[in-house]
């Protein structure tokens, strides 16, 4: 069975240390800019990740404890094996059935409920953009 894969940003957690805990694939740093609504920052550092399956809903608790909530920008990290995606909320996490539109529905209005932009909780994978 396949790994999960997915994105965290490192500037969204608060104990940047439980990346240790996966494998980090690749990393990019995208200059902030406007659209980004992240003022204080002046990058966003993403990890492609990869999660073990053994792993991955303790690693997901984990990250919900620790996506940063002290600014008025509220983040979110996701990763996905194919079937199953897991989008992780501060202290909430929304495990989708990748075929069920209503789930992504759902974890897409918590998101912008928070004040993610819309653009950004465009979660499908046939629908994911580009998030610099």
């Amino acid at each position: 069975m396949r790994n999960f894969f997915g994105v965290v940003i490192e500037e969204s957690l608060t104990d940047v240390s439980v990346l240790k805990r996966i494998k980090i694939l690749s990393t990019r740093i995208s200059p902030v800019t406007p659209k980004h609504q992240t003022p204080w920052l002046s990058k966003w550092t993403l990890h492609n990740v990869e999660v073990e399956r053994g792993v991955v809903d303790a690693f997901a608790k984990i990250i919900s404890e620790h996506i940063d909530e002290a600014h008025d920008h509220p983040w979110y990290a996701d990763f996905d094996d194919g079937k199953t995606h897991y989008i992780i909320f501060p202290r909430k996490v929304f495990t989708v059935d990748m075929k069920d539109e209503r789930q992504y529905a759902e974890a897409k209005r918590y998101g912008i409920s928070l004040g993610i932009p819309s653009y950004q909780v465009d979660f499908r994978p046939k629908e994911r953009r580009e998030i610099s």
